[in-house]
């Protein structure tokens, strides 16, 4: 699957336990992704016994013992866009984009292009996710990891099935919490700072919000950026200023990153953050701003939203594939799942503990088995019984064709069908929360609402005839 645009979004949060509604934190996250690259949910067992671990461009040893966890991956991916462990331990990353990674793609392209020795590939920001959520008991310990596997292994590579390396490839930030804590964290090659997140609410997106603010940093940066004379070198080091890319316009990602922080400030100043206030900052579309214009359509973006869509002009890079709401200070720590966009997908129950997941969550399309490398990944097909895909042709069927022209009739006719449903799931939810239910019962609530959910989806397609639907890939 080639992309021509580089992985400019994501968007995740963290509510702390003071400004949210029930006093349990609450995180969240959207997971943008190229159109069509299916994001299927996995449950991941604990290992133990050490060995070694193939990624996507390196082989590493592994922990002596690990922490079973619930993530939504990429198909071809070993690791996660979004991850929450046994222990409560939630991690999403954004991309970022830095003066290193700057300068490493260039060094990539005058490589490939003069036939010189490339840049040594490290970690995947995915992959370092998922080493923080398998190897960190707390978000602190999670931290600890991802920093150190950092500084040992470096990251670099595709981060999606682009052919272009350079293209493909992005610095990460991280939110990472538990149920008392959090932490962001932001890298630059080797190097990272990291934020303590004490109260209130604190949002990232595709750009470095770590200023003079930070809690920690490696001694990397800050002697890289006073040699190199960054800006941003006072007598306190500003992360941001020194690390930011002037290459890279930050529209991309601002604008959605300030209204992430305006929509959870008003919620949690006026009675705290809810679930339905969690969902409408990953549902949003700039409705009822200045923004929302007399011609606006989500389906056909004019610039990039927390609910992301592709835009037929190639100013967005694709769609949300995955929307998560996660409470990990739970008995049974658990989350809420949406395949796609959440403007036109439901949220669905999952525990991190319990059995085997129902199998048309787990399944990818026709390159199920693809991977771990990207850049020889196959494309991904429909195939019938996937959960995720039957809410791809779904949001497609809502679009209607490349343009969006039906969005704005079919996508309420969605929410008429879904919300009732919505509602009948969080209401049984927080009985099992309530009751401190056992995995045996959230894994029948997840299989029944995701039968309940997929059957509503596949009324929707036959309603809006599939036969006079384009195949919309993005």
């Amino acid at each position: 699957m080639a992309t021509s645009s580089p992985s400019w979004s994501c968007d995740s949060f963290v509510v702390m336990p003071d400004a949210a509604a029930t006093g349990r934190l609450l995180f969240g996250k959207n997971s943008d992704r190229p159109a069509r690259e299916c994001q299927p949910l996995r449950r991941v067992a604990a290992r133990s016994g050490g060995g070694t671990l193939q990624l996507a461009y390196l082989r590493i040893p592994d922990a002596d013992l690990t922490y079973d966890h619930v993530a939504s991956s990429p198909y071809w991916c070993w690791g996660h866009e979004i991850a929450m462990n046994s222990r409560g331990v939630v991690i999403g990353n954004e991309a970022l984009f830095t003066r290193d990674l700057a300068a490493t793609a260039a060094a990539d392209r005058r490589a490939v292009s003069g036939g010189a020795e490339r840049p040594v590939p490290g970690l995947l920001g995915m992959e370092l996710l998922r080493l923080g959520v398998e190897r960190g008991g707390t978000a602190a310990e999670a931290v600890e990891v991802i920093t150190g596997m950092l500084e040992r292994y470096g990251q670099w590579g595709a981060g999606t099935t682009d052919r272009d390396r350079a293209s493909a490839a992005y610095d990460n930030a991280y939110a990472i919490a538990d149920s008392q804590d959090a932490y962001v964290l932001e890298t630059t090659g080797r190097d990272w700072a990291v934020r303590r997140v004490q109260s209130g609410t604190a949002a990232i997106s595709n750009e470095p919000t770590i200023r003079t603010d930070w809690t920690g940093v490696s001694s990397g940066l800050e002697n890289r950026a006073r040699s190199n004379r960054w800006p941003g070198t006072g007598s306190r080091l500003d992360v941001a200023e020194a690390i930011t890319d002037p290459g890279t316009p930050l529209q991309v990602s601002h604008i959605r990153l300030q209204r992430s922080r305006q929509l959870l400030d008003s919620a949690a100043t006026t009675g705290g953050v809810d679930w339905a206030a969690a969902r409408g900052v990953l549902s949003d579309h700039y409705e009822q701003t200045f923004l929302s214009g007399p011609a606006f359509n989500a389906a056909r973006p004019d610039f990039l939203t927390l609910c992301m869509h592709a835009s037929p002009a190639g100013f967005t890079w694709g769609n949300t594939a995955a929307s998560v709401i996660a409470v990990p200070g739970a008995r049974q720590p658990y989350w809420w799942w949406a395949a796609t966009t959440p403007c036109t997908s439901i949220y669905l129950p999952v525990a991190v503990v319990g059995s085997r997941l129902p199998a048309g969550l787990e399944h990818a399309g026709t390159a199920a088995d693809a991977g771990p490398d990207p850049e020889s990944a196959a494309l991904d097909e429909p195939v019938p019984g996937s959960y995720w895909w039957t809410f791809q042709l779904l949001l497609e069927a809502v679009c209607g064709d490349h343009d969006g022209v039906c969005y704005a009739d079919r996508q309420p006719r969605v929410r008429r069908a879904f919300d009732p449903l919505q509602a009948e799931f969080l209401a049984a939810a927080d009985d099992l929360d309530r009751a401190g239910a056992g995995a045996p019962a959230w894994d029948g609530l997840t299989r029944e609402c995701a039968e309940a959910a997929q059957h509503a989806a596949q009324q929707l397609l036959a309603e809006f005839s599939p036969g006079s639907v384009p195949s919309v890939r993005g």
